[in-house]
């Protein structure tokens, strides 16, 4: 199945769901799996839930007065890593809030250092200032993460009130322009996104040529403005997006690490992971946090990914073999 313009999309995104069973999720399953067939997992270490933006969905934003606040120094965010390459991790994916008293001096000694182990090294920390992005790549960072999370201009201005549409994508272009891959995607099922705005989503993401999408279902997160507004994105349309980004973007990373119907299983569910990675999902994670740290790193709520159980459970039930 070739899918290219807009309306191919849309088709697929409006199709009723048994129809979608049957006809397209195990085409985009059968792509991957002739591509490679493995999943790939990645240690995830979220090293600072302290975040300066008014992101009117993300748990961590700063107005977020309910949620306990950390910052994990330099020294032990190697070390924690060191131990995840030694458990046999090759990637990691860092992650923080746009924590202004990080210091990125501290950032790039984090860098250098887990490049030196061979780790690919994939790191999402917000928007930088001129010249940031080039001295991470210089530094050893092989992907950046920064999400455009919705292609719509007007939308993106209102719901991420700290910054604008316009500066979203020039930072995308400035990490482009730095010889980084760009991972990138959106969120969908928000309140007020609709079938039309994914699919301007997803060929965003085409043109981007992105190497990853860390792409998931909008998700109410305690203590946010957007979580008044309406209730989690549709599942389905989770999945129809999986597949279409796989039968569009044949060798992109999709994000696996997908809910299923009890949100308090959070992103650990096995049914959620498993239909994700049937509509050609194949990113799997291990959160390298203690279990206290990994409750307050709260972009979403339960999260639940730590450890490995969830992972081998996929991959037992999917057949398919692990990539570390």
């Amino acid at each position: 199945m070739k899918i290219s313009t807009r309306a191919e999309i849309l088709e697929i995104l409006r199709m009723p769901e048994e129809e979608f069973r049957a006809a397209v999720m195990p085409q985009a399953y059968e792509e991957y799996l002739r591509r490679d067939g493995r999943l790939i997992v990645t240690s995830m270490l979220g090293y600072s839930n302290i975040c300066r933006n008014q992101c009117l969905y993300c748990g961590m934003r700063a107005g977020n007065s309910g949620l306990t606040r950390y910052r994990i120094e330099p020294d032990d965010v190697i070390g924690a890593v060191r131990m995840a390459h030694d458990a046999g991790f090759s990637r990691v994916f860092l992650i923080s809030g746009e924590d202004p008293k990080y210091g990125f001096d501290n950032l790039l000694r984090i860098v250098r250092e887990l490049h030196g182990l061979g780790m690919f090294i994939s790191l999402a920390a917000g928007e930088l200032p001129e010249g940031g992005y080039d001295e991470l790549a210089q530094a050893g960072v092989n992907e950046y993460v920064l999400k455009f999370e919705m292609s719509q201009r007007e939308v993106f201005n209102r719901l991420n009130p700290s910054t604008d549409f316009d500066r979203r994508m020039a930072d995308i272009a400035a990490v482009q322009r730095s010889g980084m891959l760009l991972a990138s995607g959106n969120i969908i099922g928000y309140p007020g996104h609709t079938a039309e705005m994914c699919a301007d989503d997803i060929l965003l993401m085409k043109q981007l040529g992105i190497s990853w999408a860390p792409v998931i279902p909008y998700l109410p997160a305690a203590g946010t403005p957007l979580a008044q507004e309406g209730g989690r994105g549709d599942l389905l349309m989770m999945l129809k997006e999986v597949a279409v980004l796989r039968l569009m973007m044949p060798e992109v990373r999709i994000t696996a690490q997908q809910p299923g119907k009890d949100l308090k299983k959070g992103l650990a569910d096995a049914e959620g992971n498993l239909d994700a990675v049937r509509a050609g999902a194949n990113v799997l994670f291990c959160d390298l946090l203690p279990q206290a740290q990994a409750r307050s790193f709260r972009v979403i709520d339960d999260r639940n990914v730590t450890g490995t159980e969830h992972i081998r459970r996929v991959a037992e039930v999917s057949g398919m073999t692990l990539s570390f």
